[in-house]
């Protein structure tokens, strides 16, 4: 009987320390971190005047009116062709960029890798270094451990509350709600989706980390379908660091690479893994592998670039003694260029159906039960129901009136002329009534071609609904 024990299909996983580094990928990140966190949380601060009885949020999505406001944009529901453009082009930007540059998005500013750099550098303000950091997790629970553990926590959970309580500031006047936070006021709904993405962003942040990125994340999956030999992506240059070794001045040196086998580059890597081994679905390509290497190439009077961003094309000529082709060579080939026409299109699209839209929106319905009346004078009437969308930030008049059969008159439900007065930012609904003389050719004839005509009296704006008028068919 066998005693062997089946093997476990998952390992447990080993916590990553990645240590300090310097250099221009590092300070890069830096920039970028700053500058998207502070578009995040300042944004919903902003102010845009929109007039009286609008909100005056520069960037809102109003969920209660089913609106969104971007500055001086106004998108509404039945204009959600806008935001699913966007979708789109973020779609595309991402080929876009994939196939150009590999996983720049996943390495520089992809929220989990935005976020999990700004708790690892929480985590070393309190605990330190790698070393110590490592010592410190090796290390039995004692009162020291303790107090830096709750420290660190504490900051990673105020930093998970400002993220959600940015987030819900989106949705919603933000002053007033913050208003409302501070009063203990909010709606149960703004509680709790603060304590969801608070905690959310603590364990995604804090604790799984690399695992979010090799487990839950699907672009690592379908990234590599978007990378060819001319993508420009983190790698290692084998032909220059073999074979490894660290005593320069022992016997047979000589024959020895560049690489010193030092592990800076697999120290400070984010996800723990070692360039070295080749292209991995773990690897970001947040680059700061470059810095550290660079850093010992430069200790040890070695030329910088062992580790650095390259085409798998450039690493095969290089090998064999050719100049590799320049970047804008590997940038702008067909398979980018066609992603950036498709992505440059959508948005020349977008951009010219938002400046023709109309400044208003309307719809036309017949009401068929009945299809028409006849009044008392022989007239037929047929009535339509009329949805008029006034999309500008001041009250607006609209006049109706009827084209395509002559003789027809018409007047909105409860007043006697053809026009109706509608609130800024607004819908409006009314009754419209069309009425042929008695004996007229659309009294007599059983179905006629019409076109209702909405216009705005202040713009001179005007739309035209083609319907259908019924007679008596005689």
């Amino acid at each position: 009987m066998s005693t062997t024990e089946p093997t476990a299909l998952y390992a447990a996983r080993e916590p990553v320390f990645p240590r300090r580094v310097k250099g221009r990928f590092r300070s890069l990140k830096w920039v970028l971190m700053a500058m998207m966190l502070g578009i995040y949380y300042v944004t919903p601060w902003i102010r845009w005047d929109r007039g009286p009885g609008m909100p005056d949020q520069a960037v809102l999505v109003d969920l209660a009116n089913r609106r969104f406001f971007f500055f001086m944009i106004e998108i509404w529901p039945h204009e959600f062709y806008f935001v699913a453009g966007l979708l789109i082009m973020a779609g595309l930007g991402l080929f876009l960029f994939t196939s150009a540059l590999g996983r720049v998005w996943c390495g520089y500013a992809c929220p989990q890798t935005v976020w999990t750099d700004l708790y690892i550098l929480v985590e070393r303000w309190v605990e330190g270094d790698r070393n110590a950091r490592l010592r410190l997790w090796n290390q039995k629970w004692d009162l020291r451990k303790a107090r830096l553990r709750a420290v660190k926590w504490t900051l990673w959970l105020l930093i998970g509350v400002a993220t959600g309580g940015a987030w819900v500031f989106y949705f919603t006047d933000a002053p007033t709600l913050l208003r409302d936070l501070v009063t203990l006021q909010a709606h149960p709904a703004a509680w709790m989706t603060i304590v969801i993405l608070t905690l959310t962003t603590f364990a995604f942040g804090g604790f799984a980390r690399e695992q979010i990125c090799i487990y839950a994340c699907p672009w690592p999956r379908i990234q590599a379908a978007m990378m060819d030999e001319d993508t420009i992506t983190v790698a290692y240059r084998e032909w220059r660091g073999e074979p490894r070794g660290k005593h320069r001045k022992a016997e047979g040196a000589a024959a020895l690479g560049d690489c010193i086998d030092c592990m800076a580059c697999v120290n400070v890597c984010p996800m723990g893994i070692d360039i070295r081994d080749g292209q991995q679905l773990a690897c970001i390509t947040c680059a700061l592998c470059i810095d550290a290497c660079d850093e010992v190439m430069g200790k040890i009077g070695k030329p910088r670039g062992l580790i650095d961003y390259l085409a798998l094309k450039d690493e095969a000529a290089e090998r064999a003694g050719a100049h590799p082709k320049k970047i804008w060579k590997h940038i702008f080939r067909v398979r980018t260029l066609v992603y950036f026409v498709l992505w440059g299109g959508i948005g020349v699209a977008l951009v010219v159906a938002l400046f023709l839209r109309s400044p208003f929106d309307v719809s036309v319905t017949p009401v068929r039960n009945p299809i028409f009346v006849t009044l008392s004078d022989g007239s037929i009437r047929n009535t339509y129901e009329v949805r008029v969308r006034n999309k500008q930030h001041e009250p607006r008049s609209f006049a109706f009136s009827v084209a395509g059969v002559p003789d027809l008159a018409v007047t909105v439900e409860g007043g006697t002329e053809a026009a109706q007065d509608i609130a800024a930012d607004t819908l409006g609904e009314t009754r419209l009534y069309v009425v042929a003389p008695a004996g007229s050719a659309a009294a007599a004839a059983e179905r006629s071609q019409i076109a209702i005509w909405i216009e705005d009296t202040t713009s001179r704006d005007r739309v035209s609904v083609d319907t259908i008028f019924n007679g008596k068919g005689q």
